[in-house]
């Protein structure tokens, strides 16, 4: 499966800096975010860490099998996807140690969310509160789970949606890389179709948009690339309190008998 994908990043109205970092890498199908975590350079540092180390400890890992995963290996997924989590894993443990040379770095962690594709699989790994979306047809659907408090306590029923979008704890986190010497890694696979669009986003954007005004943008039939500028100034048109990354993927529709399926799909959503 060949793939497009489009990305933006932005500071946003209010931070003076990016502390926002990604990846994409459509030669080995690898598209990683990271939202840093520690005031002006050191939540910078902290997020490039993670997506520099997720990306090289891939890239060592194509190169050569062999190599040891860290952590323990998780049943029922496959060698793409421990991969994945171990590089997560090592990427944990270098902003860990980064810290704890500098006493001045400390507090500095990072969320993270990475996908993998192979064939029509998709290999996911996460920590944190950003996220990963798919939009199918018109149905918008979240693959991660915040590891925020507001997110347990939405989880647990102990508040509602309108309570958490106006709680002054947004920004707590109950796991990130670098915090502690080890971490605990979500893991998912999932099925990707022809019409499928993956977003993977910092908070910046999910705190700003609604989940149906960013099914509305992807389901507009844009440009992969348009689309990710799109979403991106419509967040910071409504608020821009953080800074924002979005990354959208989509696998490239291929030639049927010399007409693109782009024009039957024109024709299913026109009707």
């Amino acid at each position: 499966m060949r793939l497009e994908y489009g990305a933006q990043s932005d500071k946003g109205c209010v931070r003076q800096n990016n502390e926002d970092s990604y990846r994409a890498l459509p030669e080995m199908k690898l598209f990683v975010l990271s939202d840093g975590m520690g005031g002006l350079q050191w939540g910078e540092t902290a997020s490039r860490i993670a997506v520099e180390t997720i990306v090289e400890h891939c890239r060592k890992g194509d190169q050569n099998p062999s190599l040891p995963m860290a952590g323990a290996r998780s049943e029922g997924v496959s060698e793409m996807t421990n991969r994945l989590a171990s590089a997560v894993r090592v990427a944990n443990s270098t902003i860990h140690g980064a810290a704890q040379e500098d006493a001045d770095r400390r507090p500095m962690g990072a969320t993270v969310v990475a996908v993998r594709f192979a064939g029509e699989r998709m290999s996911l790994a996460h920590v944190g509160d950003s996220r990963v979306y798919r939009q199918r047809g018109r149905t918008l659907e979240q693959l991660t789970r915040d590891h925020s408090f507001i997110g347990e306590q939405m989880r647990c029923g102990r508040m509602t949606a309108t309570e958490a979008a106006s709680s002054q704890l947004q920004n707590v986190l109950v796991r990130a890389l670098g915090i502690d010497p080890t971490v605990e890694v979500d893991l998912s696979e999932e099925l990707i179709l022809e019409s499928d669009t993956v977003l993977l986003c910092s908070d910046g954007l999910t705190r700003e948009l609604s989940d149906q005004q960013i099914s509305a943008v992807l389901s507009d039939h844009l440009g992969v690339q348009e689309t990710a500028d799109r979403v991106v100034e419509l967040a910071k048109h409504v608020g821009g309190g953080d800074n924002i990354t979005a990354i959208v993927v989509r696998p490239a529709l291929r030639p049927v008998g010399g007409i693109r399926r782009i024009g039957r799909l024109s024709q299913w959503f026109k009707s």
